[in-house]
């Protein structure tokens, strides 16, 4: 089973809500679809914030990644969030996600990004060890934080 990227397009919609339903509902995030399409509706209509990613074919994806853009002094320029990623459980296990993560940056490499960031909980040691074999490294001292508005 591959790992392909596909630049998530409006056509991929449907799917993709599916997709990012099961993640939320398998993560406890309270959601409801209106918000989810709100959500996803703009990256795949190409704004400058973010895109999704389908994983594997994109007529039958088995997971998706969505990224954030921003800006940083720190880094020197363009900086992203990973700001969810899901494959499917039936198909975990296999080295799907981390190849999807060693391929993304070069599937971003061309926009000038500096660097990918993502917020891991720190007791998931299964997710810890995905995102390390991915060359993801913690940060000493450092804490995402958040303040919902």
């Amino acid at each position: 089973m591959s790992a392909a990227l596909t630049l998530a397009a409006p056509e991929h919609l449907d799917k993709l809500l599916g997709l990012v339903a099961a993640f939320h509902a398998e993560e406890g995030i309270e959601a409801t679809d209106e918000a989810r399409r709100a959500g996803l509706e703009p990256l795949l209509q190409g704004i400058p914030h973010g895109c999704a990613y389908l994983i594997g074919p994109p007529r039958a994806p088995i997971g998706y990644v969505v990224i954030t853009f921003g800006w940083s002094v720190e880094f020197g320029g363009l900086d992203a969030i990973i700001d969810e990623i899901y494959v499917r459980p039936g198909v975990r296990g296999r080295g799907i996600a981390s190849e999807a993560l060693i391929a993304l940056p070069r599937a971003l490499a061309g926009g000038g990004l500096r660097a990918i960031h993502l917020e891991v909980d720190r007791d998931n040691a299964a997710a810890l060890k995905l995102y390390r074999r991915a060359g993801f490294q913690p940060r000493d001292s450092y804490m995402f934080m958040s303040r919902k508005l």
